[in-house]
């Protein structure tokens, strides 16, 4: 049968449907495009605000120097280590810890349910997280990026809620051929739930990649800066960052090669965000089912 013709009505509705998430789209994709236009465009006529909607006498000048400043790719290591050991322990302990909370004969399961849920909506403050942070020592320590994120109480009710949506029959015939939880979790229950980890990889993730703060108050080495530390540092000292690499660039380089405060806000600030924007697409096919199969119990 030939499907039947659209009324008007629903032509209107689609057309403005199709125009306002287009325009959503391009309102969110801009910035990112502004900021990368300018960072390969003569960095006289960025400042200068001539850069809008397409680059003008590109160049990659401005990536070039702003990777060679000192500790930049030390701090690079750190975000990536941070971010990989850091996703990982996180989504490990929350998809068994959110797998174990459904076990109905797990000891004391409600109190340590109810101790880990606690913490979403109290918090001792910075002082005393600082003071708990030194007295174990986690100050220099690469531990104070992974240790306290490895239980996150919004990834463990996310995943808790997917597996009691999973059929229990699966799990019953498991058990009747002997196999342990361990077993049944590692064979049975973690291919099934591969949306929800996905989607808690992504936020794992990003918050390690984005966090900063951790390290203005723990870490005074500078082998343990982040490479989001050094960009915040660099946004508040842009202008003697600019003058300190115009000052190692060649004077008889190009004057609109020349780095300004803007072209190294922007860079550092595209350098950060690139690798994030490069992985998310992989992970967006499971995101939308994970996160509602999560968040609502089926």
């Amino acid at each position: 049968m030939r499907s039947k013709k659209m009324k008007k009505s629903d032509i209107a509705f689609q057309t403005v449907n199709y125009l306002f998430f287009g325009l959503f789209t391009i309102a969110c994709i801009f910035p990112f495009y502004y900021l990368f236009i300018n960072t390969i465009s003569s960095n006289d006529l960025s400042s200068a605000g001539y850069v809008t909607f397409y680059p003008r006498e590109v160049h990659f000048n401005n990536y070039l120097n702003v990777l060679k400043i000192d500790g930049l790719a030390e701090a690079a290591f750190v975000s990536i280590y941070r971010t990989v050991v850091g996703t990982l322990l996180t989504v490990a302990a929350s998809a068994f810890l959110g797998y174990l909370f459904t076990k109905q004969d797990m000891w004391l399961r409600k109190i340590w349910y109810r101790m880990i849920i606690i913490t979403m909506y109290f918090s001792a403050g910075l002082i005393p997280w600082y003071i708990t942070m030194h007295n174990l020592g986690l100050t220099n320590n690469y531990l104070a990026y992974i240790l306290p994120t490895v239980i996150t109480p919004f990834n463990i009710i996310l995943v808790k809620t997917f597996v009691e949506a999973l059929p229990p029959s699966l799990e019953e015939s498991a058990a009747l051929d002997g196999a342990g939880y361990t077993r049944i979790f590692a064979s049975i229950v973690v291919p099934l739930i591969t949306p929800i980890l996905a989607t808690i990889t992504i936020f794992s993730a990003v918050t390690q990649w984005n966090s900063f703060i951790d390290t203005a108050f723990l870490m005074t080495d500078t082998k343990y800066y982040t490479l989001q530390f050094l960009l915040w540092r660099y946004l508040n000292e842009s202008t003697s960052l600019a003058a300190l690499i115009r000052n190692s660039q060649d004077m008889a380089a190009s004057m609109q090669h020349m780095q300004t405060p803007g072209s190294v806000r922007m860079t550092v600030t595209m350098i950060v965000v690139l690798p994030i924007l490069i992985i998310y697409p992989f992970f967006q096919r499971f995101f939308v089912k994970g996160i509602l199969i999560g968040a609502v119990k089926g």
